[in-house]
Formats: structure tokens, sequence, C-alpha cells
């Protein structure tokens, strides 16, 4: 499951990395997006 939800991140939420976010500067919002991207990765490579 996870891993499936972790192509879905990758084709349909943005990279903040590749437009180099600076994460003291992000919104709530990015910072989210960032965080349910890290966890559903984790559980991905698990």
């Amino acid at each position: 499951m996870f891993k499936t939800l972790a192509r879905l991140n990758k084709l349909l939420l943005p990279s903040y990395s590749k437009q180099n976010l600076d994460l003291s500067k992000a919104s709530a919002f990015q910072k989210l997006i960032i965080a349910w991207r890290y966890y559903v990765t984790i559980r991905a490579l698990n």
C-alpha cells in the first residue's frame, strides 16, 4: 500500500527539494506535505 502511495506522491505532490525551498521559510502547508512524503517514503522502504 505504501509503495503505491509513494508513487502517487511522486506524481502529484511538488518536490520542494528541487525548488530549493528553505525549511525555515516554508509555510505550514508545505511542512505538512514534506512530513507526509517523508512518512510514506519511510514506510514504503520497510
